[in-house]
């Protein structure tokens, strides 16, 4: 598959998988939710790989979520919700290697889930994190919520979706969204030593423990399912629609007029 909108190299038993949107903020369509399957299917099953790294192009963003931008806020039509998210989730956790998530400015809406289900995730000191749903009238209703809460906590989750606030790297690392944080002058570094680490222990035992890690959240994945065939009936709504009216108007959305 020659790649439109992702990088994908390989190196030192390390498949790096870059988001290369700059000019979008790294937020994802069809086509890049498709070239980012084919990229993890091809490092997830290759024996020489160790791990998998996930980032964005350019300093200010790792990833947005999905371009509201394509086809005049509508997505393209593929997967439950017109985007294969479905799908690009579970290869995450499906895939036998740790993913680690390396972000740089903002891992916001979409690209925070992502950084969420990643195995792990490094920080530069510039990333923030968060979630814009209810204010764009969207939410993810599986790995985005019922994983988050397991990773950072009922409460915290809960603040994350309802609020939609931004936090910083070091918010991320003290509520567990984060492993560590490192200047972002040392992100690129700081990542590779931790696959050289990875790249010395035993894959089958890696492979073993990431499948048990996974079994306990396994339920999440019945979960996204049924949410996401809520989701699309939400996203034909004129409140959901709601939202990227205002964003393209330059606004604060109305939701409450639409409810009855």
């Amino acid at each position: 598959m020659d790649y439109q909108d992702i990088i994908y190299e390989e190196k030192n038993n390390t498949a790096y998988i870059t988001i290369n949107r700059p000019e979008k903020y790294n937020a994802f369509r069809g086509i890049t939710c498709d070239e980012l399957i084919h990229a993890f299917q091809k490092a997830g099953w290759d024996n020489q790989i160790a791990s998998i790294v996930l980032s964005g192009a350019g300093e200010k963003a790792f990833c947005t979520g999905g371009d509201q931008s394509a086809h005049e806020g509508q997505y393209d039509g593929r997967g439950t919700i017109g985007l294969p998210v479905e799908e690009l989730h579970s290869i995450i956790r499906d895939v036998p290697k740790p993913v680690i998530a390396k972000v740089r400015g903002f891992a916001i809406g979409g690209g925070n889930v992502l950084a969420t289900i990643c195995d792990m995730t490094i920080a530069g000191e510039s990333a923030k994190f968060g979630q814009v749903g209810p204010k764009m009238g969207s939410v993810d209703p599986g790995f985005g919520t019922a994983y988050l809460a397991h990773v950072v906590g009922e409460k915290k989750a809960r603040e994350i979706w309802y609020m939609c606030r931004r936090y910083s790297a070091q918010e991320a690392l003290d509520m567990g969204l984060a492993n560590a944080v490192v200047p972002d002058d040392q992100l690129d570094a700081e990542v590779d030593s931790w696959c050289a680490e990875i790249a010395e222990r035993s894959p089958t035992a890696i492979a073993i423990a990431k499948r048990s890690f996974n079994a306990s959240t396994e339920n999440i994945r019945g979960i996204a399912s049924l949410g996401l065939q809520a989701l699309k009936l939400y996203y034909d709504s004129d409140e959901s629609r709601e939202g990227v009216n205002a964003l393209n108007e330059k606004r604060k959305p109305e939701f409450r007029k639409y409810v009855k």
